[in-house]
This record gives structure tokens, sequence and C-alpha cells, in this order.
């Protein structure tokens, strides 16, 4: 008996969660799998599963990057292998060197993550929040009073 394509997409759960792990959109892994767009669609409505496996994927992508501009605002230290050139009589030899640098912190990175992570403290516009936690609470208020 034929495989449905629920089948053949189900069948490639683990294969679709490090694709999206590795960055890939939707649409390239419906190509990947060689199902259309609708059928993924479709599915996607019809299987919590596949929801759920797909915000899984998409939270790994956001951690990698969380974690990487938080090394960016940072710095850090890291290894690269260099080939030195050493001179012997008669000669030279090439060896490969494991070599210890190290990456400043990006005074970029270190405003975009405090203008996400500290907000009261680092917006571009702090009466703008105060504003916004007023109009909160008359929301609040408003919301509390209709229900009398």
């Amino acid at each position: 008996m034929a495989k449905s394509k629920w089948d053949l997409v189900r069948s490639r759960f683990y294969d679709i969660e490090k694709w999206l792990e590795n960055g890939l959109s939707e649409a390239q892994i419906i190509k990947n799998i060689g199902i259309g767009k609708t059928a993924w669609e479709s599915y996607k409505k019809k299987y919590p599963e596949l929801c759920e496996l797909i915000k899984k994927g998409r939270q790994t992508q956001i951690t990698e990057v969380e974690n990487s501009l938080f090394k960016s605002a940072t710095g850090y230290a890291y290894h690269v292998d260099e080939i030195v050139k050493i001179k012997i009589p008669g000669g030279e030899e090439f060896h490969v060197v494991s070599v210890q640098k190290y990456k400043p912190p990006e005074v970029a990175a270190m405003i975009f993550f405090l203008k996400n992570k500290d907000k009261e403290n680092w917006c571009d516009n702090p009466q703008m929040i105060k504003l916004k936690k007023e109009e909160l609470a008359l929301r609040i208020k408003e919301i509390e009073n209709k229900a009398w």
C-alpha cells in the first residue's frame, strides 16, 4: 500500500527538526520533502505535533542567535589553527599551531541586547514606556468597570 503524504512528512520529523535548527525556512523544508505548500499548510492545521515540531525548531534558532548576540556583546576567546614556518638548518618546516584569539565586545550588540532585555533602563524613549504602562492600567480599569 502506498504511503500518504502525511506518512512521508511524519517519517521525516527528525530531518525537519534538524533543518529548522539549521535555519531552513518552511519553503525550503517542503521542497526537501517533496510536498506542496497547500498540503503542508493543511497538515499544520490538522496535526498539532507538526506545529509543535516547527515551534521547537524555531525556538532553537532563536536561542542560538540570542547566545551569539550575548557572546558578541560580551566578547569571547576562540581558537584557530594557523600554519607557521620554522627555519631549520638546511631549509624550513611548516607546522600547524592552535592559537587563541580574542573577539572584543561589540558596542552595537551591547546596545541591541540591553534595549531588548532591559527596556526600562535602555530604551530610546523612556517617556513612552511610562505612557504605555499608564494606558494599560486605564484599559484594565475600563475592562473591570465593564464587568460590573
